[in-house]
């Protein structure tokens, strides 16, 4: 049973997260044989004030 959580900066709309979880599904399902119904996949949207990359927040940038 695949669990997938994919972390992103901001926030997607609902057909985005639908896109990301139909294209990682499809990929676990050719590559590694895992049938559709048995992957979990988590999308966590984490705020740009939370979020820190070469010593700066994303919203800064």
């Amino acid at each position: 049973m695949p669990y997938v959580n994919v972390k992103v900066a901001g926030n997607l709309t609902k057909e985005q997260k639908k896109k990301i979880v139909e294209g990682i599904t499809k990929v676990l399902e050719e590559v590694a044989n895992k049938p559709p119904e048995a992957t979990y996949i988590v999308i966590e949207e984490v705020d740009r004030d939370n979020w820190g990359k070469g010593g700066k927040l994303l919203s800064d940038k």
